[in-house]
């Protein structure tokens, strides 16, 4: 039984359709479209995009997934949705760079646009770790997949010939060449290059007439010569036909592509190696060598691979890792290749190329370039595109949230504001100490982070980055951190709790400074310790905080000490009594409640009177729009309330007494009531919820209750 018979039976059948479920055979064929050369010129003139450069096509490719405008740090920004990695559901999504990354869109356009950038070598620079090769990632994946979409689509072309790849007559028709085997453009050119020079300024304004981008104003262009190897079958055709180039198009079979690095199609990736055994033609494509005795030459194109990563990127992206680290014959290679888009195979005349050419390096390489005096042409020909850090907590929490979500991490549970407190001591790490008098660096990094500090405006943030623009270019990799998380998870003591706490990882932070391969300073060293001791002293807050809002979670209650505060509010500013439930008397409003709850949110007494006012307009408000006010609809005054409830309930619960070795069963039943509320409303589970309990119990032992 063959597998075409087996197919159709027993659980194979279920997997097999399956697999013909999640194929699309019509997609199957637009990516394997083929055709004449005059049906490639009709799809021009229909739709001129198909002959765009690459530059062109890399920047509608970033702006086919749309993007946003906000505010960030009193500066326009513009978040771009392709480096959230929508293809790839987020797998290598890019969180908090968005200034790095309008710059690099910036430039991209001013490519696209044809103002001159286009002759760049676009440069990464930044830290170890701060996602510059993501960059570089997403930037080939997304023109591979751009290219997939009809509104990507691009062509090359293959040559008709005999099985020998030589132009011979057919048999009993001399005056026609065989045209039995195709051969294809080995840099996968765009068929308009074959169109003599001659004609070319008519064919290109013909197209720009009908060519009206969205986004960009740059006009279509058919750039250079074909490559070698199409030079001489063109020019062999030509002489075939007596000079008749419409019969030699004749052999010209256009077909579409698809950009695949696997495949190395239209995406390149260069990395260094050892300086022996680095050779040019790795970049430019190398002879043939099995060849020449079939063409009798080693000048002859057809014994020649145009296969270097600068021939198949070609219409692509081509990728430089570390590119600083490449020999200086590889540098100058890449200085024709982005000044004048030429490159220079082996024996060969200079031939041309249209890609994107990006590379990335990190401070060292870039400190060591900018003191060589030899290569200045470089430099010239590179634009530098910073990329920091994350210095934005809410940003960098989302990286390690990409790593350790539910999705990843299985079978051990991750206490609430673990990640939170790795990523805020990395942060920390990189931001400068703050020039403001009074204002801390966990300060600093709230106000970053979009927080409301007292006394601190839009304008002081603003200031405040200004006055630090290196921000972000030091400090402690996210590899770093991730490494010790990871550590912590597979830990004797995560293992056999099932479960981590953010002690553990900043613990494992603790002892990997020891050993981290980049940090060499003692006094560095000893100011990423203080930070996290800074780091444990705001975790302790937070925590007290959630066993404050747990405790004070008796909705009834909170509801009930609400509506007394708001009878006396309205009472005290009207100017009217409050009639005692109890006696049914007339009394003046109660100034020793009100005080209670409003100098948990340090008003002052001077400043009572404001604020009761703007409490009931507040509430007038609401009124007006046909809004019913709650116990927390106000933020400020719910905080009050949960803090006022929580002092009020502290001593019944008795939450001192964990740390005793004696707990009475009412207390107990009150503590597991807390400990519910703070699985089912703060994320932790029956050992994080205990622990985090006795821990706080510990603080309030010590007498440590700042917050309470």
């Amino acid at each position: 039984m063959n597998d075409s018979d087996r197919l159709g039976q027993g659980a194979s059948a279920d997997l097999a359709s399956i697999v013909e479920r999640r194929l699309d055979r019509s997609a199957f064929k637009e990516h394997h479209w083929e055709g004449s050369f005059w049906d490639y010129l009709d799809t021009c003139v229909e739709n001129p995009g198909v002959a765009r450069n690459a530059y062109q096509r890399l920047f509608d490719a970033i702006l086919s997934h749309g993007s946003e405008r906000y505010k960030l740090f009193k500066k326009d920004c513009i978040r771009y949705h392709f480096f959230s990695d929508p293809i790839d559901d987020g797998a290598d999504a890019i969180f908090g760079l968005d200034f790095a990354l309008m710059q690099l869109v910036d430039v991209v356009r001013a490519a696209a646009e044809g103002y001159g950038t286009d002759k760049r070598i676009l440069l990464l620079h930044g830290p170890v770790g701060s996602s510059k090769s993501t960059i570089a990632r997403l930037l080939k994946k997304g023109m591979e997949h751009y290219s997939r979409t009809p509104e990507g689509a691009l062509y090359s072309f293959s040559w008709m010939l005999d099985d020998n790849c030589e132009v011979t007559p057919m048999d009993g028709s001399p005056h026609e060449a065989q045209r039995t085997h195709a051969f294809h453009s080995p840099m996968h050119e765009d068929p308009l290059v074959l169109i003599p020079r001659e004609a070319r300024d008519d064919v290109v304004d013909r197209l720009n007439a009908n060519f009206k981008p969205e986004s960009y104003n740059g006009r279509l262009r058919i750039y250079g010569e074909p490559d070698p190897f199409s030079r001489k079958v063109l020019e062999d055709l030509m002489r075939f036909y007596d000079g008749d180039w419409s019969k030699a198009m004749g052999h010209v079979r256009v077909r579409r592509i698809v950009l695949s690095e696997k495949d190395r199609v239209g995406i390149g990736t260069f990395q260094p190696k050892d300086e022996k055994n680095q050779d040019s033609t790795e970049l430019t494509g190398d002879i043939n060598y099995r060849k020449i005795a079939q063409f009798g030459s080693d000048s002859d194109p057809r014994a020649f691979n145009f296969d270097g990563e600068l021939n198949i990127a070609n219409r692509g992206v081509c990728e430089f890792i570390e590119v600083l680290k490449l020999d200086v014959a590889f540098l100058y290679d890449l200085l024709g290749a982005s000044q004048e888009h030429l490159i220079k195979p082996k024996k060969f005349a200079q031939t041309h190329i249209d890609e994107v050419i990006i590379g990335h390096t990190n401070e060292p390489e870039y400190k060591r370039l900018q003191s060589n005096e030899m290569m200045e042409a470089f430099r010239d020909r590179t634009i530098k595109i910073d990329i920091p850090y994350n210095i934005r907590l809410s940003d960098e929490v989302k990286i390690y949230q990409k790593d350790f979500g539910p999705s990843r991490v299985r079978g051990v549970h991750i206490a609430p504001h673990t990640l939170e407190v790795a990523a805020m001591w990395a942060v920390l790490t990189r931001l400068d100490e703050p020039k403001k008098a009074g204002l801390t660096l966990m300060q600093k990094m709230k106000l970053y982070d979009g927080k409301a500090i007292s006394g601190f405006t839009e304008d002081s943030v603003k200031e405040l980055k200004e006055e630090a623009p290196r921000e972000g270019m030091d400090g402690i990799s996210p590899r770093f951190v991730q490494d010790k998380v990871s550590n912590a998870l597979v830990s004797g003591q995560a293992i056999e709790e099932k479960s981590i706490n953010p002690f553990m990882v900043l613990n494992a932070l603790e002892r990997g400074l020891d050993h981290h391969s980049l940090l060499n300073d003692e006094e560095t060293k000893k100011k990423y310790r203080e930070l996290l001791s800074v780091v444990k002293e705001e975790y302790e807050d937070i925590i007290k905080g959630e066993v404050q809002r747990a405790i004070s979670a008796d909705e009834e209650a909170i509801k009930r000490l609400c509506a007394n505060y708001i009878e006396n509010v309205r009472a005290y500013t009207q100017k009217e009594k409050v009639v005692n439930r109890y006696t049914g008397k007339d009394e003046e409003p109660d100034e020793r409640l009100m005080r209670s709850i409003e100098e948990k949110i340090d008003i002052p007494e001077a400043r009572k009177d404001d604020f009761r006012q703007e409490v009931m307009n507040y509430i007038g408000a609401l009124a007006l729009d046909d809004k019913k006010f709650e116990y927390n609809t106000n933020a400020r005054l719910y905080k009050a309330l949960e803090l006022k409830l929580f002092e009020d309930q502290r001593d019944t619960i008795k939450l001192k007494n964990l740390v005793s070795s004696v707990v009475d069963d009412e207390t107990q039943a009150k503590i597991d009531v807390v400990k519910q509320r703070l699985i089912k409303n703060f994320g932790y589970n029956e050992t994080s919820a205990t622990d985090v309990l006795n821990y706080v119990a510990s603080i309030f032992a010590r007498g440590d209750s700042k917050s309470a």
